[in-house]
């Protein structure tokens, strides 16, 4: 079975930094687009950045020039490098990954999501 487990969220003074990793496990032939969403208190969810299998990459304008989003393929790995950190950015941020069990078939995974808080 596939599973996402997201790592490396805390609690940090705002200016500073913090990076997420996502690492997928299981079955897995192989890894298309992987994503990170976050959902603040009292808003919704809301896309983060996402990176393709070529390397393309797209962010929410909130984020821009702050986080940069890079994946290890060879770690089945995601990471969200995220610097000069602000008190809006606290949420809980969730790993999302298309990906297929075989060469025929997609899906689209979700992780449990990992809190970050920016204090200020």
């Amino acid at each position: 079975q596939v599973q996402l487990v997201e790592s490396g969220g805390g609690l940090v003074q705002a200016g500073g930094s913090l990076r997420l990793s996502c690492t997928a496990s299981g079955s897995i032939f192989s890894i298309n687009v992987m994503r990170w969403y976050r959902q603040a208190p009292g808003k919704q969810r809301e896309l983060v950045a996402m990176v393709s299998n070529g390397g393309s990459t797209n962010y929410a304008d909130s984020v821009k020039g702050r986080f940069t989003i890079s994946r290890d393929n060879a770690k089945n790995t995601v990471y969200l490098q995220m610097n000069s950190l602000k008190p809006e950015d606290t949420a809980v941020y969730y790993c999302n990954a298309e990906l297929s069990r075989t060469i025929w078939d997609a899906r689209t995974y979700w992780g449990q999501g990992t809190q970050v808080t920016v204090s200020s």
